[in-house]
């Protein structure tokens, strides 16, 4: 009896079990990468990854793309899912924020910010139309009176690690992009912080999509406990709630 109840036990857990969908900022990566073997654990799920950067993940999830969990970059395009009525209703929280830096191929020396307007070669950032990274990255500019001396300059990206991998390959002479994927990438230093008051607060929202099944549940709680925090923070990433809150 004790054998069939630990069978029907064992069966119950995996008829749970559900295939989680997630649709994440391309600069939450390496933090996620490192989540998904102990969630999957913890939970029984499978956890699918999906990345690219936040503009292009919220236009598809309006188109219905999938997606049990959005993860953005920026707040502006969780407010755009959300107000198109595709997000599972109370479940919108602020996870986490970050900096935005200037880096540059390593080895390289802390310079400031204004050495942009004497170089030469590209800087690297995100679409800064669409790309939360780069839109963060011209508002810090135009702030510092820098926009208009380097704006002929910028390779604009697909997603904020596109611009990381332009610098670590030595194509662009700097780049600008988030601290958490300037510590991921060996082959970039940091040149100079960008002060927080130049642009808009980074802030990460995080969601179920409406629809989404209880593995997306599961997840969103996995991401506000205690191991998910220690694997956040060690990726560089200011935590906006106490964990298990």
């Amino acid at each position: 009896m004790l054998a069939a109840a630990c069978l029907w036990l064992g069966s119950a857990a995996s008829l749970s079990a559900e295939r989680v969908t997630v649709f994440a900022a391309a600069s939450l990566k390496t933090a996620l990468d490192a989540l998904e073997a102990p969630f999957e654990a913890q939970s029984g799920d499978e956890l699918v990854l999906v990345y690219a950067g936040s503009s292009a993940l919220a236009r598809q999830i309006s188109q219905g793309a999938p997606a049990d969990v959005f993860l953005s970059a920026n707040v502006a395009w969780m407010d755009a899912v959300e107000a198109q009525g595709r997000l599972h209703a109370g479940t919108r929280r602020d996870l986490l924020e970050n900096t935005l830096v200037l880096i540059a191929p390593a080895p390289a020396q802390a310079a400031p910010l204004e050495t942009l307007a004497e170089g030469a070669g590209y800087i690297a950032m995100g679409l800064v139309e669409a790309v939360p990274a780069g839109i963060y990255a011209r508002e810090a500019l135009e702030h510092l009176g820098l926009w208009e001396q380097v704006a002929a300059r910028v390779a604009q990206t697909d997603n904020v690690r596109a611009a990381l991998a332009l610098v670590a390959r030595g194509e662009a002479q700097f780049g600008l992009v988030y601290r958490t994927d300037a510590l991921a990438e060996p082959r970039v230093d940091i040149v100079s912080p960008v002060p927080p008051e130049a642009h808009e607060p980074i802030i990460y929202p995080a969601a179920r999509i409406a629809g989404s099944g209880d593995g997306a549940g599961r997840f969103m709680d996995f991401l506000t406990g205690r191991a998910a925090a220690e694997i956040f923070e060690a990726q560089g990433f200011g935590l906006l709630a106490e964990p298990g809150k």
